[in-house]
């Protein structure tokens, strides 16, 4: 009784108009998609698609408590033109910024979790394998959005993709950039920069440079 409560309390007008937006009425009528009252919808375009069995609050944005929050005047936001595709259940937290540009694509896991103040930028494509988390003040992204040439006036510095595997747990405030790519089963270590592809499943990585800290591990939240 108390969960029906709790997802009753979610429902508002950025709920309302997100899923309105995105679904067709007889799946929107279900509110897949649940949004925080803090969550600003500065583009509501491109696609959403969601995988797998529609329940009401199966994805939930802009919601949850940390300690480091301002919960009052922290804001989340909503700018999407590409396409993102939800294969299950995710929960993204207040003050999260997601930025989807025209052609690019963002893939979620099931059973994902992003703490507070996350940002997720992609003009190519950033994957996200099933059961993975990122923890608070960590960002994603594939692209330098400058454009920077060579001597011959040739651009060299295009988008690349970042690619997480399955259950992949970020450390707080880390960073990866474009080209990244990370092994199932991997922990990234608080801090840490990650810039190419990261070879070796169930590893601990970080340091800079990043390096293997610690093999043959095992996590859970």
């Amino acid at each position: 009784m108390n969960k029906i409560f709790k997802l009753l309390g979610r429902i508002n007008l950025n709920t309302i108009r997100f899923n309105l937006k995105y679904f067709p009425l007889n799946v929107a009528f279900k509110l897949p998609v649940l949004i925080g009252k803090n969550v600003f919808l500065h583009k509501l375009k491109g696609t959403v698609i969601i995988n797998g069995p529609i329940n009401t609050g199966l994805i939930q944005i802009g919601f949850g408590k940390v300690g480091i929050t301002d919960f009052k005047r922290s804001r989340a936001i909503w700018e999407v033109e590409g396409e993102v595709i939800f294969n299950g259940r995710a929960f993204i937290m207040t003050g999260c910024k997601i930025n989807v540009m025209p052609n690019a694509q963002l893939i979620i896991g099931d059973d994902f979790n992003m703490s507070v103040e996350c940002t997720v930028i992609t003009q190519k494509k950033i994957q996200i394998g099933n059961r993975s988390g990122i923890s608070w003040e960590s960002i994603l992204m594939d692209t330098d959005f400058h454009h920077i040439y060579d001597e011959n006036g040739i651009e060299f510095n295009h988008p690349k993709e970042i690619i997480i595997g399955d259950n992949v747990w970020i450390g707080f405030g880390c960073t990866l950039l474009k080209g990244t790519e990370i092994p199932s089963g991997s922990i990234i270590a608080a801090n840490t920069v990650v810039t190419k592809k990261l070879s070796g499943e169930k590893n601990i990585f970080g340091g800079n440079p990043v390096r293997i800290l610690k093999s043959n591990i095992t996590w859970k939240y």
